[in-house]
């Protein structure tokens, strides 16, 4: 059984940093493609950042250079470092994975970003 739970958002400040993780179970997530994506109420899920099985990555244009998508293998958890963060950056953000063609996602954690 494929579970995924999200943790590490919170409240932050215009500019501030914040790292979310990403804990899974049932999988390896070096075997397979790792994203995280965010919704606000009224939009759609857009994709955020995703990292494949052979460690390329990939980024929304709003997020490139701000945040980084990594793994930690020995503890089969994926991360989103997020940096100068905006308040358009406020938002849940998700940890998703495809295995064998059913769709995987955590519960989300809220990120917001306000002075």
């Amino acid at each position: 059984q494929v579970q995924l739970v999200e943790s590490g958002g919170g409240l932050v400040q215009p500019g501030g940093s914040l790292r979310l993780s990403c804990a899974a179970s049932g999988i390896s997530v070096n075997m397979y493609v790792m994203g995280w994506y965010r919704q606000t109420p009224g939009k759609q899920r857009e994709l955020v950042a995703a990292i494949s099985s052979g460690g390329s990555t990939n980024y929304a244009d709003s997020v490139k250079g701000r945040f980084t998508i990594s793994r930690d293998n020995a503890k089969n958890t994926v991360y989103l470092a997020m940096n100068i963060l905006k308040p358009e950056d406020t938002a849940v953000y998700y940890c998703k994975t495809d295995v064998n063609g059913r769709r995987h996602w955590g519960q989300g954690t809220q990120v917001r970003v306000s002075s």
